[in-house]
């Protein structure tokens, strides 16, 4: 088969399409041929040399994909061959196979085609289980979404909304608070002209945000807090904002408030399994019946993964860039 390979940690042209050994599925694994994988910020930290996969997992980048299964591992009886599917992966997804834990296969939804669906395995997990199984947003709470424009935050616009939360986004253009508008936001705070502390605020009649879900990490750190309402959560999901900051307990504790870290990556096969089944079960039907769709900024050949990487750390996209064999 053919991969993109990581010849050694750098900048995008480091990434190679090269031919290597066919990945091979092994007991409580399903071997997916991939129609298509989405690019995350995660491969660009792995590519860098920041963020290594998962011991025993597929070095090749690719945290999730859509594709036709071709083989069964043994003990695995819920699939067949021929089977449409989309998958979240330790890795391995810039491939044209991938060897997936059963329990991470899901079927696609009613409605979407099999490159689209690429778009929803990583997106639709991680905000299922932040933002609702960890941080339990209730209908008409606040959500308030850092990078709204991302592929993250145009699944939680949208899956918040169907919900019935009120969601806030904030983002750094007018063209991209509009395009989260357009999928439901109401409340668009352009973090380069405006403290989205203030406007939060201000939107809420100085209640805040019930819930925040935060890529930027220590950057925002005091600033989430500050925007919590009372029994507000904090959940913090990357660190493209720095990695220590400092917390203010007293604030916190007043507040009554939650700060939570999490990671989807390296989460044992079980957890996700268990969040799997969860999206299947919340998530697809809002999909099929098209309240929640995938966003897809662009689509290019693996071949030309560094391209795909250059898009993402530009951050003019919306929504997701995805990459076919």
């Amino acid at each position: 088969m053919h991969a993109v390979v990581i010849s050694a940690p750098g900048g995008p042209e480091v990434l190679e399409w090269r031919e290597v050994p066919d990945a091979v599925a092994g007991p409580g694994e399903v071997l997916v041929r991939v129609a298509a994988s989405a690019v995350n910020r995660a491969d660009l930290l792995q590519r860098q040399g920041f963020y290594h996969p998962p011991l025993g997992s597929s070095p090749y980048p690719g945290l999730e994909c859509s594709g036709v299964v071709v083989a069964l591992g043994e003990g695995v009886s819920e699939w067949s061959v021929g089977d449409q599917v989309i998958a979240l992966l330790t890795g391995g997804g810039y491939a044209e196979l991938v060897a997936v834990p059963v329990g991470q296969v899901m079927p696609v939804p009613y409605g979407v085609d099999l490159v689209t669906a690429a778009a929803l395995p990583e997106a639709a997990c991680t905000v299922w289980s932040n933002v609702f199984l960890t941080a339990s947003l209730q209908p008409a709470e606040t959500l308030l979404v850092h990078g709204g424009s991302s592929g993250i935050g145009t699944m939680a616009i949208q899956v918040a909304r169907a919900m019935g939360a009120v969601v806030a986004v904030t983002a750094g253009s007018a063209d991209k608070l509009a395009r989260c508008a357009q999928l439901g936001a109401q409340i668009l705070v352009n973090y380069r002209e405006v403290d989205f502390v203030a406007a939060i605020r201000e939107a809420t009649q100085g209640r805040g945000a019930d819930v925040v879900l935060d890529n930027m990490g220590a950057a925002y750190l005091g600033r989430n807090v500050d925007v919590l309402a009372v029994n507000g959560r904090l959940v913090v999901i990357g660190m493209q904002g720095g990695v220590r900051g400092e917390l203010d307990l007293g604030q916190l504790m007043s507040k009554r408030a939650a700060v939570i870290a999490t990671t989807l990556r390296a989460r044992p096969p079980a957890e996700k399994a268990a969040i799997c089944a969860a999206v299947v079960e919340h998530v697809w039907p809002l999909v099929a019946s098209g309240l929640v769709r995938p966003v897809i900024e662009q689509v290019l050949p693996m071949a030309v993964a560094a391209d795909a990487h250059r898009v993402l750390e530009a951050s003019g996209h919306v929504g997701k860039v995805l990459l076919t064999p």
